[in-house]
């Protein structure tokens, strides 16, 4: 079964031959040995409660149990911007009109932003192109939810996802080249490292003090600004089902959007369900699928499999209640794949 489950100690060597496999722009999964074992120890921590509230972070491992693969991670940093500044550019709308000269135009802005702060941020989604098959991803990205369903205590009202722009064919991005770089005299590739190694002295002492007029930029960086990174699209359109939106906030290094909600309203938040579990064979295939995970906050894990919630229970087999780490009786959170049908007005 594959499983995504919090991450150990012993999974950093995987980690960070795992990042290997990235591209530019994953700004919080970098294949930095120490960096990533200091994250590791940091989501322990914060499980274990004695993390600082601006450093506190999950990061979550996705694991073929039959062969031991660790093939994709995710995460969630609590609240944003507690330490150092989270800053994001905010596109906003200035219009300039001469009734003299009967001219009236409508202009686009990006504007330094801090208004993200305090929210809670889904991160670091990667799934190595050897898993990228059907449910995988879904399976991947939706973790995140069940983990804050189960824990909901621990986390704020607001949640964003931070998701990579476009880059050209030639490995590059367009909004960079057209902003960042002038400004910041290095190439993105480092700068990205810098900011994701927690080094952002340098955005508040270099970035422009003044909006950026979209208009007065080349055309190919204008058309970049809030479009996302092909290999990003699928975690997109998975973010946007459970209930994020693209509210005018993007990065400041290659203008990704910015996805952003209240944590009350995500599809996992209101659809899941506490139910015992049963342990048994199937006496017959289904086409329903469920989510599901246990709810120990140590051993958290979760796996996709056949079946949907009955009388207050929910059917796994043995070996799917070992991967789970769970046992006849004890409660399981299920969300099953298909959303809820509305009932009509």
């Amino acid at each position: 079964m594959i499983v995504v489950r919090c991450v150990q100690p012993g999974d950093v060597d995987a980690l960070v031959a795992l990042a290997h496999e990235t591209g530019p722009g994953l700004t919080t999964f970098k294949p930095d040995r120490d960096a990533l074992a200091a994250r590791v120890e940091r989501a322990r921590r914060t499980l274990a409660g004695t993390a600082e509230p601006y450093e506190a972070g999950y990061f979550f491992v996705m694991e073929d149990t039959a062969t031991g693969d660790v093939a994709g991670v995710c995460g969630i940093e609590t609240e944003v911007g507690l330490e150092q500044p989270f800053y994001n550019y905010r596109v906003s709308t200035v219009v300039h009109a001469s009734k003299d000269l009967g001219v009236w135009t409508k202009m686009s802005l990006l504007n330094i932003s801090h208004d993200l702060t305090g929210y809670a941020e889904v991160c670091s989604l990667f799934l190595s192109p050897r898993y990228r098959t059907a449910g995988v991803g879904g399976l991947l990205s939706r973790s995140r939810f069940m983990f804050i369903a189960q824990f909901r205590e621990r986390f704020p009202q607001r949640l964003c996802a931070e998701l990579r722009g476009h880059f050209d064919e030639r490995i590059e991005s367009p909004f960079w080249n057209a902003v960042g770089s002038h400004f910041y005299q290095i190439g993105f590739n480092e700068a990205d490292y810098l900011s994701s190694h927690g080094k952002k002295s340098f955005l508040a002492e270099l970035m422009p003090r003044y909006p950026v007029y979209l208009d007065l930029l080349p055309e190919e960086a204008q058309k970049v600004v809030g479009v996302t990174h092909k290999d990003t699209a699928p975690a997109r359109k998975m973010l946007e089902a459970e209930g994020l939106r693209y509210e005018n906030h993007v990065d400041i290094f290659d203008a990704g959007p910015v996805l952003e909600c209240h944590v009350a309203d995500l599809r996992t938040v209101r659809e899941s369900v506490l139910v015992a579990v049963r342990i048994g064979e199937r006496a017959q295939e289904t086409e329903a699928r469920s989510l599901v995970s246990n709810t120990s906050l140590d051993d958290f894990r979760v796996g996709a499999t056949m079946g949907a919630p009955e009388d207050g229970t929910f059917l796994l087999t043995a070996d799917e209640a070992a991967a789970l780490r769970v046992k006849e009786g004890d409660t399981v959170r299920v969300l099953a794949s298909q959303p809820r049908v509305k009932n009509a007005a």
